[in-house]
């Protein structure tokens, strides 16, 4: 599904990252389940992952991660109007995560609800609040992707567990003034046909856990892995060339590509097929593993302090997750 052009162009004013102090590497792993690093880096790409505290939410994370984003964009709590946070592990049921992270910012004038896309949902909620400041409706927003994916991983399942870690990114966006950057172009799309590949299965009003069954797992990731390979490499391929063909842009133009940190293999496809030079394409992998809704906003937070892109750049994000969804943003810095 793709967009037509906006009314206000809108810029990325600022990025925060915040990742947990515990750093889970792949041969403390291995003390707990049939693995090996060097099993996991050539599968996977990861090294180490973070893992949040006991008594530390998913909120807590969003809320680190949106200070430090509403700092380097200049921009006060109290004076946002809208926060998005993309999640599936949210703190409570309901309310949703973003309310507790507004009242933890004391941003007691913004409106603010979750999304759930897990992750392409840093996307999604980039395309939603682009949208509602073009049309008018807000003039900035502080977008938020957040995940304690520990919560929701089977530890005994050596296939996932070696795969998922907890961290959040945000960004403030607001309406573009002269000379500043533009979101470009950005697409979306579902494809619920193929929900049962990447789910947690139980949890909801469809299977809610109970003491008979909460020792399958239920409330644990379930994916198949090589289904969801195959497919996530060419609809992660396909938005991208979308996004890249809408901004009237061509491969060499692009100074940075952030793809959604989920597998090595993936990302280095992804690279090949839109031919773009590995030495563009910016990976944390394997710093942080999966991080879900997280991933991506990380990553573009990690790559704009780092210096991966400057003022007038052109940089393209892409992520794709359970749903199965995909996303793709098409940015002049």
């Amino acid at each position: 599904m793709s967009e037509t052009t906006s009314v206000i162009d809108v810029c990325v004013a600022g990025t925060g990252s915040y990742v947990p102090d515990y750093v889970l590497t792949n041969d403390e792993l291995a003390t707990r389940v049939d693995t090996t690093d060097e099993w996991i880096v050539t599968r996977t790409g990861i090294k180490e992952r973070r893992i949040a505290a006991a008594n530390e939410f998913t909120s807590h994370m969003a809320a680190k991660a949106a200070r430090r984003a509403l700092e380097q964009a200049g921009l006060s709590a109290e004076n946002i109007e809208l926060i998005i946070i993309a999640t599936i592990t949210a703190d409570t049921p309901t309310p949703a995560t973003a309310c507790h992270v507004q009242q933890q910012l004391g941003a007691f004038s913004a409106v603010a609800f979750d999304i759930s896309a897990a992750c392409s949902g840093f996307l999604y909620a980039m395309k939603i609040a682009k949208r509602l400041i073009s049309s008018g409706t807000f003039s900035n927003a502080l977008i938020i992707g957040a995940e304690k994916l520990s919560s929701v991983t089977n530890w005994e399942d050596r296939s996932t567990c070696v795969l998922f870690g907890d961290g959040a990114g945000a960004a403030v966006l607001r309406r573009s003034e002269p000379g500043e950057g533009s979101i470009v172009a950005s697409e979306w799309g579902t494809d619920g046909r193929l929900a049962h590949l990447l789910e947690i299965p139980g949890g909801g009003s469809a299977c809610p856990i109970t003491s008979a069954n909460v020792n399958d797992h239920l409330h644990t990731l379930f994916m198949q892995g090589k289904e969801v390979f195959k497919i996530a490499v060419n609809r992660m391929k396909e938005a991208a060339e979308k996004v890249i063909v809408r901004a009237g842009w061509k491969p060499e133009d692009i100074v940075c590509v952030i793809p959604h940190q989920a597998n090595l293999r993936i990302i280095e496809a992804i690279a090949d097929r839109l031919a773009v030079p590995n030495e563009r394409v910016f990976i944390n992998l394997h710093k942080y593993g999966n991080t879900s809704a997280a991933a991506v906003a990380i990553a573009l937070d990690e790559a704009n302090r780092s210096g991966a892109f400057k003022r007038g750049d052109r940089i393209v994000l892409v992520a794709f997750g359970a749903g199965l969804t995909w996303a793709a943003a098409a940015i002049q810095w």
